[in-house]
């Protein structure tokens, strides 16, 4: 076996896929990819399948030495990346041999980088995904849910003949600008005063730095939520407010029951784009239809998965 060796794993990097689907009602949350839009264009630029096995790199700072010829891409959040000493496009596709280094920088910005290899990172699925779940140790490398180590080695298979590519630059997000988040409000937003949905709308939140892979929180003019008696299935995106009126947004290791009330679910391209957001970053919300919502995804989906 060969592949890619481990020398800095970074602080967080993670063996992902699509998620693991299906057992939802056992209580096993899917996990995947927390910035889908930047896993399809790594797996894209290679020609791998939907879905397949790469790296979701949090922050940077990750050493990898090449053990096998290969093709690699690296997309997400911009980072000084070398290939020995000669500098990396960001967004692009690029040729390894055996013996080269690939070093990663910390991001300039955004939390999450993806490095992809030909025909994918191998590693036995869990559950019918790789996807890495640390809470409920599940996937990864050695299907407990670890995240990588020095020493580890990132399976991968030989890959010779590609020239080197690139995203078009209008494709690729700056994540130093203030999104505008789409909502589709539902739920429990009937429940909610309309003076409290009007707030959640018209103000400014910022990121918390207490946000992780299970839910993004946010920091802004507390609102009142209605009061529920019963848990409910959750799913990614839901937007919970608890009583202390700041909401949260479930992200890809979220759980899956709940009991706040939901104001809404985040669109799924832009839950995405929060992804990438750093701690106290401003965010602004605005509604969406579900149609509009299903017409976006439609389109992101036939272009990545045809």
């Amino acid at each position: 076996m060969s592949g890619l060796r481990v020398l800095k794993p970074g602080p967080l990097s993670l063996l992902q896929d699509a998620g693991r689907q299906g057992w939802q009602h056992l209580g096993v949350s899917p996990s995947g990819a927390q910035d889908g839009h930047a896993a399809a264009w790594a797996n894209r630029l290679l020609g791998n399948a939907w879905g397949a096995p790469l790296l979701e790199i949090a922050l940077g700072g990750v050493e990898l030495l090449a053990e096998v010829d290969t093709c690699l891409a690296l997309t997400g959040a911009p980072a000084t990346a070398r290939l020995d000493d000669a500098p990396l496009l960001a967004w692009s596709r690029f040729a390894v041999r055996a013996g080269q280094r690939l070093h990663i920088d910390f991001a300039r910005s955004g939390q999450r980088l993806y490095l992809a290899a030909a025909g994918g990172f191998q590693a036995l699925p869990v559950l019918g995904s790789v996807s890495t779940q640390v809470r409920e140790e599940l996937g990864g490398l050695n299907g407990r849910g670890g995240r990588l180590l020095a020493g580890d080695l990132l399976p991968c298979g030989t890959a010779t003949g590609e020239r080197a590519a690139s995203v078009p630059w209008p494709f690729q997000p700056d994540y130093r600008a203030i999104p505008l988040l789409r909502v589709i409000t539902g739920g429990d937003a009937v429940e909610f005063a309309a003076e409290q949905l009007q707030s959640f709308f018209a103000q400014a939140w910022q990121l918390s730095p207490q946000s992780d892979r299970m839910g993004a929180r946010l920091l802004g003019e507390p609102l009142a939520p209605p009061q529920r008696q019963w848990s409910l299935g959750m799913s990614r995106g839901a937007i919970q407010v608890p009583p202390d009126g700041q909401p949260i947004i479930l992200q890809a290791d979220r759980q899956t029951m709940g009991g706040y009330p939901v104001l809404g679910w985040l669109h799924p391209l832009d839950q995405w784009r929060l992804a990438q957001c750093t701690p106290r970053h401003p965010l602004h919300f605005t509604q969406v239809s579900v149609s509009d919502a299903q017409a976006d995804l439609r389109e992101f989906y036939c272009f990545f998965r045809g």
